[in-house]
Formats: structure tokens, C-alpha cells, sequence
């Protein structure tokens, strides 16, 4: 069982950054494949990037790839994604999720979720 918990959403204006945290409970993050996710309003969720079990291997989403950084502290339990040159087509809720290997920018196939942060761009 793993439980996360996201942080660092906020308004921002366009070219902006703001860095996402999300921290997972338990002993066993290291073991789990990490991936970000968000949800416009009226919108279906989407994949946004995800890191392996060691931080060795990433992939993002074509939209976000060159501006996003999504990186882990496995001694912290933490995820992050670091977001530069925000764009107002980036607001939406956030969302971390955890799965075993390996990762995948499938939304089903994660496991766990966090309840979601709120990053705004305004233009």
C-alpha cells in the first residue's frame, strides 16, 4: 500500500516555473515506477511524464517534453516535476500515481494516486 501526497500547485503566470512535490508513504517507493498525470476541466486525464524505479530512465509527453523535469529522492520518498516556461494550456490538476514495473503513460495502469494539486497559468 502506498499513499502520496502532492504539493507545490499554485497561479503562476505564463513562462513562469513551479515545481511539484509528491510524497509517498511506506518503505517500498523505490520499488515503484512514478508518474505525473493531469486533468483539465472537461477533459480526460493524461499522461504527463513518469521516472523508473532508480530515476535511470523518463518519459514524457510530447506537449511538456523540453519544459518538464520529473526526477525522485528515494532516501526522501519523493517525487518531482519541474515545470519551466509554464503555458496557460498547462492549468489543470496534477495528480502523482505509483505502479510496479515498469512505467507506462497508461493511466489505468497505475495503481495509486494522490488526491491532486491545482497548477493555474494565467496568460
Amino acid at each position: 500500500q502506498v499513499q502520496l501526497v502532492e504539493s507545490g500547485g499554485g497561479l503562476v503566470q505564463a513562462g513562469e516555473s513551479l515545481r511539484l512535490s509528491c510524497v509517498a508513504s511506506g518503505r517500498t517507493f523505490s520499488s515503484y515506477e512514478m508518474g505525473w498525470f493531469r486533468q483539465a476541466p472537461g477533459k480526460e486525464r493524461e499522461f504527463v511524464a513518469a521516472v523508473s524505479w532508480n530515476g535511470d530512465s523518463n518519459d514524457y509527453n510530447e506537449s511538456v517534453r523540453g519544459r518538464f523535469t520529473i526526477y525522485r529522492d528515494n532516501d526522501k520518498n519523493t517525487v518531482y516535476l519541474q515545470m519551466n516556461v509554464l503555458k496557460p494550456e498547462d492549468t489543470a490538476v496534477y495528480y502523482c500515481a505509483a505502479k510496479q514495473p515498469p512505467y507506462t503513460d497508461y493511466v489505468e495502469a497505475y495503481e495509486y494516486w494522490g488526491q491532486g494539486t491545482q497548477v493555474t497559468v494565467s496568460s
